[in-house]
């Protein structure tokens, strides 16, 4: 038996409901910038859950900043819109620590996966406050 399949394949139906699941709560970095590309972010926003420096220094092109350590008890945000979080990376959890946070004060959420790191990986643009759209070759997390 080899090791990749050591544990069997899940029956179709389950894998398919699975999968579904995962995508209801993640949002791929191409299909973000696709809808940049083409002006179509209706009904969502991105959200930088990272602190305040971090999204100075490099955040995806109209989002906001809703850094997860200080969002208050309430919120005056539309509850018809999904809120894409992202933080720095795979390796930081404060889109996760976001979307929990928004998804207890009742808001529907997914997170970006990989977050600004896979991001600027892919090419795609940053704004920033400090360097006007320039590259900077890693931002901190700032978590």
């Amino acid at each position: 038996m080899t090791n990749a399949l050591r544990f069997p394949a899940a029956d179709p139906h389950a894998a398919a409901a699975h999968f579904a699941a995962e995508l209801a709560f993640e949002a791929d970095p191409d299909d973000v910038h696709r809808d940049l590309l083409d002006g179509n972010t209706r009904g969502y926003v991105l959200v930088e859950t990272r602190a305040p420096e971090a999204f100075a220094q490099a955040r995806i092109p109209g989002a906001i900043n809703l850094p997860y350590r200080d969002l208050p008890a309430e919120l005056d945000l539309d509850p018809s819109l999904v809120y894409i979080c992202y933080c720095e990376s795979f390796q930081c959890n404060a889109a996760t620590k976001g979307a929990l946070a928004l998804a207890q004060r009742g808001y529907r959420v997914k997170r970006l996966s990989g977050g600004i790191t896979a991001w600027r990986e892919a090419g795609y643009p940053v704004e920033s406050d400090q360097l006007a759209g320039a590259g900077v070759s890693k931002v901190a997390c700032h978590c």
